[in-house]
Formats: C-alpha cells, sequence, structure tokens
C-alpha cells in the first residue's frame, strides 16, 4: 500500500440564496458575512488536520461551496497565504475556486488571480430566463456573458464552466443552444452534466416535470457529439476539456486520491499507508457550531471497512475515460481482489460495460451509458 497523491478542499457555505435542486451544504446569507472570523477557523482546522499528513505535498487545492465568490480578494489571500504557512504546497499547485456570475463585479477575477487562484470554475447552469428562473439562480445570460469576459481578461491560465442539462421542460434544442453558447464563449473546460433530483431539496419534496428518457439520451448524444467537434475531448463522466485542461483536482478525487477537507460540512479521504488504514472524516456541518471555540472542527472519522474498498474505488475510479492500471488497486486499497470481486469485474466485462487487457481495466462507452450497472455489479 502507498500514500495516493493529495489535495486540500476548502467548503465557503454562504450563498445569496439556495438553489431548489442543491444538496450542498449551503446556507442563505442573513446577515453580513464573517470572513475574517471564518478564515481564522478555516485555517485552524487545517492546522490540526496538517498534523495527520506530515511532509506530504498538497498538489491542488479546490475552494467551493455555496458561493466561494462571495468572498473579497483580500480574504481569499489571506486564506491561501494560510494554507502555504501550514502544509507543504507544491509550486505547480492548482488552485480553483468556485464563483456565481451574480456575485461577480467588474474586476473581482484579477483580484482572486493576484491572490493566488489559478483556476475559476463559473457556475452558469444555463443562459435561458427560464430555465435559470426555474432553478433559482440569481445571474442573467448578460452577467453569465460578463463573467467569462472576466475570466478571459485576468490572465487567468485556465477555467471552467457549469452548464446543466435535462432541466424541467428542456427540449433537446434548448439544450443545444446552451451548450453552444457555452462554447462559443470558448472556456478552457466545460462540465455539462444532468440535472438530479436529490433527497432533502425543494426539487425532491415537489419534483419538477423533467425530460423523458428519450430526450435525455439524445442531448447526451447530440451535445457529446457537439463538445467532441468544438475540441473538447470527454475525460470523465461529465467532464469535458481542451487538452491539457483537464481539472487535476477532480481527477484526484476519481483516482482514489486523499484530500484534506476543511470548513463546514467538508469531507475527507486520509490514507495512512504505514498502518494500512483509510479514515473518512467529516467536518461540523453548520457555521454557527463550526465556529464555535467549545468544539472540535471534526464531527465524524470512519475507518473504511476492507469489505467496502472495492465498492469505493472502482465507484470513483469507473468515472474516468482513461484505463485504470490494476496495480492501483491495491497500490491505494492495500487489498487484493477477493473472489466476488474478481467475479464482478468478470460479469461487467461480460456484460460489456469494462474492458479487460492485462494490465488495466477500461469502461466501455456502454459503461458509461449504463454507469449504474456497472457499479452495481460490485455491490
Amino acid at each position: 500500500m502507498r500514500n495516493p497523491p493529495l489535495s486540500l478542499y476548502i467548503h465557503i457555505p454562504w450563498c445569496v440564496q439556495k438553489c431548489p435542486y442543491c444538496d450542498f451544504n449551503s446556507h442563505g446569507l442573513k446577515s453580513d458575512l464573517p470572513e475574517k472570523e471564518y478564515v481564522a477557523h478555516l485555517l485552524d482546522d487545517l492546522a490540526i488536520d496538517a498534523k495527520r499528513i506530515g511532509d506530504r505535498p498538497v498538489e491542488t487545492i479546490f475552494i467551493g461551496g455555496g458561493t466561494p465568490s462571495l468572498f473579497s480578494s483580500e480574504a481569499m489571500a489571506d486564506i491561501l497565504n494560510g494554507v502555504k504557512q501550514r502544509v507543504n504546497l507544491s509550486d505547480t499547485a492548482e488552485i480553483t475556486m468556485e464563483a456565481n456570475p451574480g456575485t461577480v463585479e467588474a474586476g473581482k477575477f484579477a483580484g482572486f488571480y493576484q491572490a493566488g487562484v489559478n483556476r475559476i470554475s463559473v457556475g452558469i447552469q444555463s443562459f435561458q430566463p427560464k430555465h435559470l428562473k426555474v432553478l433559482g439562480r440569481i445571474h442573467n445570460e448578460s452577467q453569465a456573458k460578463n463573467a467569462v469576459k472576466q475570466a478571459h481578461s485576468a490572465g487567468l491560465p485556465t477555467f471552467n464552466l457549469d452548464l446543466m442539462h435535462g432541466l424541467p421542460e428542456q427540449s433537446v434544442e434548448n439544450a443545444m443552444a446552451d451548450l453552444k453558447q457555452g462554447i462559443e464563449l470558448a472556456p478552457y473546460h466545460l462540465s455539462w452534466y444532468q440535472l438530479t433530483i436529490e433527497p432533502n431539496t425543494p426539487f425532491y419534496s415537489k419534483p419538477p416535470e423533467l425530460p423523458d428518457d428519450d430526450i435525455l439520451w439524445e442531448i447526451q448524444e447530440k451535445g457529446h457529439s457537439l463538445l467532441e467537434q468544438a475540441g473538447y475531448h470527454q475525460y470523465e463522466i461529465s467532464g469535458y476539456a481542451k487538452a491539457g485542461h483537464q481539472c487535476r483536482h477532480n481527477l484526484n478525487y476519481w483516482r482514489f486520491g486523499d484530500y484534506l477537507g476543511i470548513g463546514c460540512g467538508a469531507h475527507g479521504k486520509i490514507t495512512d499507508a504505514a498502518n494500512g488504514t483509510i479514515h473518512r472524516t467529516v467536518k461540523v456541518k453548520h457555521p454557527r457550531g463550526y465556529m464555535e471555540m467549545s468544539r472540535p472542527y471534526l464531527d465524524t472519522q470512519t475507518l473504511v471497512s476492507a469489505d467496502d474498498l472495492p465498492f469505493e474505488f472502482f465507484m470513483n475510479r469507473f468515472r474516468l475515460v482513461e484505463p485504470c492500471p490494476m496495480s492501483d488497486f491495491s497500490d491505494f486499497t492495500g487489498t487484493e481482489l477477493t473472489d466476488d470481486v474478481k467475479r464482478a469485474l468478470s460479469d461487467a466485462h461480460h456484460q460489456g460495460l469494462l474492458s479487460t487487457s492485462d494490465s488495466h481495466w477500461q469502461v466501455t462507452a456502454k459503461g458509461r451509458r449504463y454507469l449504474n450497472s456497472l457499479l452495481s455489479c460490485f455491490v
């Protein structure tokens, strides 16, 4: 067993308002943003976690939310400077920050870039007013386009646009119109993912009418073809990128890498190869509780059992288009393939969901289409 590459996830929980489809740990802002107080707690949280990783280099950072772009560039600089003081941050680290077009005034991206952010992920979801309204988004088409212009002019070496499809009452034609508009804005990376109805969301308690399976599949097929023709190549289920612009942070997740998670409700995964263990951590979820000095930041810590490791490994690894080296399984789980797992791999192969060579597994086009069927082989 060996320690995999290490990333850092930083959670900023506040939004202007919570979207009805969102199941992330986010909270509508009801008062002034406690920037300085929260930054201090983030760095204290990191100082505790840093003791667990020693001098292992942190290869990527992802600042997610919520809406991190509510914070000032000065606060971002304080966070990133504090990170450098507490962990061994790689000189070539990819540092991504999520941004909502409705919270980005002129020049803000340039300030974030100066603070140390070198990749922005702009949450557009749609350019069409009727879809933005039903999704609860606070921006309009003009603000979305302006945010992308800022990303280009700020000097950022790369950035991403988030777009959704399979939206309420969405036709194939207006799904393609959204995607064409996104491509015209020339981002380096496009995350293009299907809306799903998640528990504990307003959409779950009162589901909107979504396109049927035939329309969803036609959107997938035509959208994939459109992206590939425009030079965006699929490298994971919902990730498309120009050459050299894959999201390194997400790649580390899907390759079963490690990550520290700091901030409200942040999740982490830490391998200790010397002891042969993998732990998952979750921080205190609510901002008020997280910032109380009377309690620890860590809410739960769970040892991943040997029985759960195969599913966890393949659930992540099989999101990727690239082949998976068979040696990664034992290297990053510390276990060998059991007879049950070998049978599951064989079943997936015979169903045409997986191809197998002497040294690699690779998800087929059919396996990407029926990913849930592939993963169910390992349950």
